[in-house]
């Protein structure tokens, strides 16, 4: 199996290790971010690294195991539960001046929270790549759970992760996204039809395949 390394800057004390033993330069970067481009998957990073903050991590993940739709429909009603715990709690938290009191509702929502991402895991949703991981962020994207909730972020991972499982089909299906060399304009064609710009009528060579 295929591995790349992954820095957790949370954990990356700056001791640079990674830095003297990496074969292709992969853990020098600007960003602290590992180019995965660069990386061979040889493990001498994390084995070095002294805090801990290299893993070593699959390029493709397995298919998330399968949930029947009424254990996934019931643990869903249960994580809803638990968010509506977190936000009578930190409600009552910003509300009061007892400062015992707002430190016990900051615990009991944090705990509410952690419970909740648990439950979600166990419902089906521990991988992002998976079909229902995908349609539960469609679905927020569609329906926006709040004014702040962050479209772009959400469409861009819809973008950037495949889906592993054939469990999530997504809305653009069958478009592909080109940009014209001869003019510039960028378009959508459906993936049947021979692509032509729709400013230029360019075709073939013409046109660059970027999404």
């Amino acid at each position: 199996m295929k591995r790349i390394a992954v820095r957790n800057l949370r954990l990356c004390t700056k001791d640079c290790l990674c830095l003297y033993v990496c074969p292709n330069g992969a853990t020098d970067t600007e960003n602290s971010i590992i180019d995965t481009s660069k990386c061979i998957g040889c493990g001498i990073c994390a084995d070095a690294c002294p805090s801990g903050a290299i893993s070593m991590v699959p390029v493709e993940y397995p298919a998330q195991q399968r949930k029947s739709g009424s254990v996934t429909a019931a643990m869903q009603r249960l994580a809803a539960s638990k968010a509506e715990e977190e936000r009578i709690a930190a409600a009552i938290a910003a509300a009061t001046g007892a400062s015992g009191l707002k430190r016990l509702m900051k615990a009991v929502a944090r705990s509410a929270r952690l419970s909740a991402e648990d439950i979600m895991r166990e419902a089906g949703y521990m991988l992002p790549q998976s079909g229902n991981s995908l349609s539960l962020l469609q679905e927020l994207l569609d329906n926006p759970p709040g004014n702040g909730f962050p479209k772009e972020d959400a469409a861009a991972l819809l973008a950037a992760i495949e889906c592993n499982d054939g469990g999530y089909t997504r809305p653009d299906a069958g478009k592909r996204k080109y940009r014209c060399s001869v003019c510039l304009t960028e378009f959508e064609a459906d993936g049947e039809e021979e692509a032509a710009c729709p400013m230029c009528g360019a075709k073939g060579s013409k046109l660059e395949r970027i999404g």
